[in-house]
């Protein structure tokens, strides 16, 4: 029977007994684990800029540089002798990396299972990575059972004049909620995401994202967030996160590797 046969009509779930329709009270968030919470609280204070090593400092400071390139580029007024010069050094710089592969960037981030690694994981996450360019990045943080994250969102992320892009306004939730449902214990993937947007959210502004966990039924996870500018509410968002199967995560690994072997 499926974990979430009780949220089906019965005339679309025949044959199942009547107990499957009777409604689950979701946990809520202060019957968290502690050992749960502490756990979570752990990786995430891995993921923050203190206490670098020299390599993850280096491969900071490295995509930092290259967010300013982005940065810069996109709607530049450069001349063309400016655009060809950067070309040629950007081009050599590419070409450095092109002889080293790229391994898996899956797994936890704390010294004991991250093996021969020195970096973090985290590094290198589209939003909160600090060695990914593509990522703005976001600081984030448990407050107080709260997940909080600051952001501040370049040119390259414009959508309406001046303001984020509703999507990557979207993905920046869709990351925090995911922290905020890992405190249930039993952390899973997105389900649904669903986006609010309250008044325009500011480019080259200090963002302040929010994310709670509700509770958990089954196999779902409820989360709500929220994303200011200053006192200023910018989006609010409610996400539902069902809950792995036991080895579903290992089977994604292993079919990320498969696809990889191929191309090599």
């Amino acid at each position: 029977m499926p974990d979430d046969a009780a949220d089906l009509p019965t005339h679309l779930a025949p044959g199942l007994p009547p107990e499957a329709f009777e409604v689950h009270l979701p946990k809520m968030t202060d019957e968290v684990d502690p050992e749960r919470m502490e756990l979570v609280t752990k990786r995430l204070r891995a993921a923050s800029h203190s206490d670098l090593s020299p390599r993850r400092a280096a491969l900071k400071e490295l995509a930092d540089t290259t967010r300013s390139l982005i940065d810069r580029l996109v709607a530049t007024d450069a001349p063309d002798d400016v655009i060809a010069a950067a070309l040629a050094e950007v081009s050599s710089a590419a070409e450095r990396f092109a002889t080293h592969n790229q391994g898996s960037l899956y797994g936890f981030s704390e010294a004991a299972n991250a093996g021969v690694r020195e970096d973090p994981l985290f590094d290198h996450s589209p939003l909160i990575g600090i060695a990914n360019p593509l990522a703005p990045p976001m600081a984030i943080a448990e407050e107080d059972g709260v997940i909080v994250a600051r952001a501040h969102f370049g040119q390259a992320y414009e959508g309406p004049p001046g303001c984020v892009h509703g999507g990557y306004v979207a993905a920046a939730f869709d990351e925090v909620l995911g922290a905020a449902q890992s405190l249930s214990g039993a952390p899973g993937m997105t389900g649904t995401l669903t986006v609010r947007y309250e008044s325009p959210t500011p480019l080259k502004a200090d963002l302040r994202f929010e994310g709670r966990l509700v509770g958990v039924e089954r196999r779902k996870i409820f989360t709500e967030g929220a994303c200011y500018a200053g006192d200023r509410l910018t989006a609010s968002a409610k996400g539902t996160f069902i809950a792995m199967l036991p080895g579903q995560f290992l089977d994604l690994l292993a079919e990320r590797e498969a696809r990889q072997a191929d191309h090599r």
